[in-house]
């Protein structure tokens, strides 16, 4: 009987400081996805106000459609806006679909992000009118927003599944975005920045080991 006792302490300390590490984790990663987001948008930011004040027209580097002098601009692209109307229309839902992208390790988040942006850009390079020029973060909020919503189907996460439904239900008016005929609005930009972000989730899903027979 003293045996059995004994043995239960250990387990019951050890089951204790596995809650303690998965908060801790939990909280870390809060905080580096914060860290991250908030140096993204800073970026943005920073861009800008140099665009503005030094006038260094920066929108001229963004993606020119079927131009193979634009095929660079990809890259740049979702670091542009064309005045500060346009970023600050980003800026909210970039920093919160960013931040909740962030949450599962900064290195699934960057590659993401990388995937998001080749996604978008290559889609707006293919499918825009010949010689348009396009720039703005957008690509990047529906990339974010496809990679949160599905993130948990192909993780098989129950968390990631809440939260994606959460995030759907919140931005569901996004998907109205990817529709054409909005004048002045790159909706090959949002629909492939959300084709991006699906494809995203699914090439960065954890794969789950197989139980042993």
């Amino acid at each position: 009987m003293g045996d059995y006792a004994t043995r239960l302490a250990p387990a019951g300390r050890s089951s204790g400081d596995a809650v303690k590490r998965r908060v801790v984790g939990l909280l870390t990663g809060a905080l580096g996805a914060a860290v991250v987001v908030m140096m993204l948008v800073a970026t943005e930011w920073a861009l800008e106000i140099a665009d503005y004040v030094l006038s260094l027209r920066l929108d001229q580097y963004g993606i020119i459609a079927h131009d193979v002098n634009g095929l660079p601009g990809i890259l740049a692209a979702p670091f542009l806006h064309a005045g500060f109307a346009h970023l600050i229309a980003n800026t909210v839902p970039l920093a919160i679909l960013g931040f909740l992208a962030a949450l599962r390790g900064i290195g699934r988040f960057l590659a993401a992000s990388l995937i998001v942006i080749l996604v978008s850009g290559l889609g707006v390079w293919f499918f825009s009118t010949p010689g348009a020029l396009t720039v703005g973060a957008s690509g990047l909020v529906f990339g974010y927003f496809g990679y949160v919503v599905t993130r948990g189907l192909f993780d098989r996460h129950l968390l990631d599944i809440v939260l994606g439904l959460v995030v759907a239900a919140v931005y569901y008016s996004l998907i109205e975005g990817v529709l054409p005929g909005q004048a002045g609005i790159s909706w090959q930009g949002h629909l492939f920045g959300l084709i991006g972000g699906v494809l995203a989730a699914w090439t960065l899903r954890r794969r789950r080991r197989q139980a042993a027979t």
